[in-house]
């Protein structure tokens, strides 16, 4: 009777559909020195602020989730650039420039169009961007040191918002 019911969950396993698959990576780039990092937050990245150091590479980054700003990541040198995403505004790309030690740019681009445009045009081009269609940025990862961010990698999802409730869930 075991081997029986064993055989139709198998068969019943087989046929059923593969889950979609609603996360990707877009793979690191950069020399990956200094401290690791994951930003982390609850809900939707509602905003993004980049420190740069003057007409060199990228300081520091920052999320906010929600309502809340996730712990920032490098350091803060001057005034922050800053991108307010409007509401159901994701951002659906990043791209700019590294070499083997430092991010030097960073642009963020939106479900709308609108940029964030941080940091100097040189050295080698980068462009992440989710492989699901319905994927938004989710968490950023990578590594800084005590002068800027070094190694930068794009994690991405679909976010599913309960209705009434703005704490969406990653799938």
């Amino acid at each position: 009777m075991f081997s029986l019911l064993f055989f139709a969950v198998l068969c019943a396993s087989c046929l059923a559909k593969p889950a979609l698959v609603h996360f990707s990576y877009s793979r690191a780039i950069g020399g990956g020195s200094g401290t690791s990092f994951s930003t982390e937050g609850q809900g939707r990245i509602t905003g993004v602020r980049v420190w740069e150091r003057t007409s060199a590479y990228i300081a520091g980054i920052q999320l906010r989730y929600d309502y809340i700003w996730s712990s920032r990541v490098g350091h803060s040198v001057g005034t922050a650039n800053e991108l307010a995403l409007f509401d159901d505004e994701v951002i659906v790309q990043i791209s700019g420039k590294y070499h083997s030690n430092y991010i030097y740019q960073l642009i963020f681009v939106t479900s709308r169009g609108r940029s964030l445009i941080v940091g100097q045009p040189t050295q080698t081009s980068f462009n992440f961007y989710p492989i699901h269609p319905d994927a938004e940025l989710r968490l950023l990862s990578g590594r800084f040191n005590s002068n800027g961010i070094t190694s930068l990698g794009a994690h991405w999802g679909v976010v599913f918002m309960d209705q009434g409730n703005s704490t969406g869930t990653s799938h």
